[in-house]
């Protein structure tokens, strides 16, 4: 009786061991060593936000980074957009007439009313060479099984997703949910897809990101900066040291990226548009870039 007590024993801990190490193994994928981020899919070239755009981000060898935002719609879906209001600058109605500012918040809509405005075939007049082709505002959930079927079905590499919140405090219950009813939907979809190691979820929104450290460390983070402050003083607001800080790329300097590396923080600046910044940029030492145009990368 004690032998076959004993064998039990070894064959749980056999069980555990082996259910450890593999879940250490999913949690401990690594990074881009370059992180080639495709802002918003790549806009300058596709419509943004889109599943055509990550498609067409993921044409383009050097990308390893899908980026893009996120709202909550009146029904609590979880859509790829940026904007808190429909823009009339590259957007038009269902039926391709033109739409007032501010006239359609994106948090006051249910996703079938907003699912029919027409994102693709409007002139974009910053972004000239963007492909014109008429689309919408996707779900995130449709959006990552379109990209995981293209992985899947090209034998592409595994990307990965760059998701920004977009809300804030002065937002809260006007364009966006509070952030812990935000990031408890947001984390809905992307533990469903199965997608956890390859998402990192930013924000301009330090409120978002504490609630991230705190509830699921298992994932990781980025801190959108753009101010006038050290890396030292936006790290001391924040209250810890996110996986990545993600600054508009003015702020870049070498000291700013010798502090961030000094504390094991990744700097990933925005939204650099021009092959010589890029060049710059990666000369100083920085973990990886986004940007509007997938063909500079």
């Amino acid at each position: 009786m004690k032998k076959i007590i004993f064998s039990v024993s070894l064959s749980l801990i056999c069980l555990n061991a082996c259910t450890v190490n593999k879940t250490t193994k999913i949690n401990n994928v690594d990074f881009p060593k370059f992180s080639a981020e495709a802002h918003r899919g790549g806009r300058g070239l596709v419509p943004e936000n889109t599943i055509l755009a990550m498609k067409d981000a993921m044409n383009y060898p050097a990308t390893t980074t899908l980026e893009m935002d996120t709202h909550i719609t009146k029904d609590g879906k979880v859509v790829v957009t940026h904007d808190d209001y429909l823009s009339p600058g590259f957007m038009l109605s269902p039926d391709g007439k033109e739409i007032q500012a501010k006239k359609y918040n994106v948090f006051k809509m249910d996703y079938a009313t907003l699912k029919a405005f027409d994102i693709g075939t409007k002139f974009h007049k910053d972004f000239p060479q963007q492909k014109k082709v008429k689309t919408y505002i996707p779900l995130l959930a449709d959006l990552i099984d379109s990209v995981q079927h293209e992985i899947k079905a090209k034998n592409k590499k595994q990307y990965f997703y760059n998701i920004e919140t977009k809300c804030s405090a002065k937002g809260d219950g006007v364009t966006n949910p509070t952030p812990d009813v935000f990031v408890k939907l947001l984390v809905e979809v992307i533990k469903a897809k199965k997608i956890e190691p390859y998402v990192v979820i930013q924000s301009f929104d330090m409120r978002t990101i504490r609630i991230l450290n705190k509830e699921y460390p298992q994932l990781k983070t980025s801190f959108l900066v753009n101010n006038k402050k050290s890396y030292e003083e936006n790290i001391a607001e924040l209250g810890f040291k996110p996986f990545i800080i993600s600054p508009a790329y003015k702020m870049v300097d070498a000291q700013f990226i010798k502090q961030a590396h000094t504390d094991g923080v990744k700097v990933v600046p925005w939204t650099v548009n021009t092959a010589e910044e890029i060049a710059d940029l990666k000369a100083l030492g920085v973990d990886g870039i986004i940007t509007d145009y997938t063909n500079l990368l």
